[in-house]
């Protein structure tokens, strides 16, 4: 195309190969074949995988194909509620989720061995879905799964950080006065709500940026896509209280908002979204669910499916954005 005239390559990113860990390098496809075809013609330069090196071939290698074609979901918090949904209906639909291949899914909890529904999902897909245990309080079992993660699949297309807290057994709940605030609780929630998804997407960052290198032909992006809450808002806040978990889940907006930016200047063409569940008729909610006007206690199935759609239609000039579907 480029002798004919006619060539309108787009831009993409190539691996800069040198000793030490690979960079992401722009550059001018269109530029690069008018320079190179005096050797390589017609070939086309395709990074393998994660191979490190690079093959001249009319098509590109089996293995980039099987990389390029396969998707892996992470369900970070997947033992009950909104997690489990996640996983449940991404094992539902094999094909697509708007636009995005359903796949493989790792799945992540606290404590896999008491998660029985998780369990039994697994044996029902025994070739599609993994469990591994995650806990996002301790940095050594975050960095563990993401390990996990690597050995099995050898990419992750999406990441979904669900995990938070807002109530406890043994008394964590929220304040409804000034004078009920404690320091432990403070750290508690923003340790789950807003460390924990940082640490997980710092840990799993490395799989995610070699995803988007090696899938940058796709039409959709890598994406993180993190559980907020409308409550999180400055400005929405009209009858105050709940401290421990508004300032935690603000902490969550302003980091995943750090990260979208990393990634965009980096040039990794990861994709960081913000998303608003609405109520849901899960654990966190019960103690306030009769509160919630009539019509607006969604079910965990409904809730999934519209996170779902928001999720296959992001683009990335979205990142760093919250969705309230």
């Amino acid at each position: 195309k480029q002798r004919q005239g006619s060539c309108n390559y787009p831009k993409r990113y190539v691996c800069d190969l040198q000793d030490g860990p690979l960079r992401l390098q722009e550059f001018d496809t269109a530029y690069f074949l008018k320079q190179a075809s005096s050797q390589i013609s017609p070939a086309v330069c395709v990074w393998i995988g994660h191979s490190r090196h690079f093959s001249t071939s009319t098509q590109a290698d089996s293995s980039s194909s099987t990389v390029a074609e396969q998707h892996v979901s992470v369900v970070q918090g997947a033992s009950r509620g909104l997690g489990l949904e996640f996983v449940r209906q991404l094992l539902a639909t094999p094909e697509t989720v708007g636009g995005r291949y359903g796949g493989k899914v790792f799945a992540t909890c606290r404590n896999p061995s008491g998660a029985h529904e998780l369990s039994q999902l697994a044996q029902m897909y025994p070739d599609r879905l993994a469990v591994a245990p995650l806990d996002v309080t301790n940095e050594d079992s975050v960095k563990a799964a993401a390990d996990a993660c690597q050995a099995q699949f050898g990419q992750a297309n999406l990441l979904i950080n669900v995990t938070g807290v807002l109530h406890t057994p043994d008394g964590l709940f929220p304040e409804t006065a000034l004078s009920k605030v404690d320091p432990k609780s403070l750290l508690y929630s923003y340790q789950v709500n807003a460390m924990g998804p940082l640490l997980v997407t710092k840990a799993f960052a490395p799989l995610l940026q070699s995803t988007a290198a090696s899938t940058s032909n796709r039409p959709w992006p890598v994406v993180v896509a993190n559980l907020s809450a409308r409550v999180s808002s400055i400005g929405d806040n009209k009858m105050g209280g709940w401290y421990s978990y508004r300032a935690s889940k603000t902490a969550l907006n302003q980091l995943t908002k750090c990260a979208a930016v990393e990634f965009g200047r980096r040039r990794h063409l990861v994709t960081c979204i913000l998303l608003h569940p609405g109520t849901v008729a899960t654990d966190l909610s019960l103690p306030f669910q009769k509160n919630v006007p009539e019509g607006k206690l969604f079910t965990r199935e409904r809730a999934i499916q519209q996170l779902l759609g928001v999720i296959g239609n992001v683009s990335p000039e979205d990142t760093g954005k919250l969705f309230a579907w």
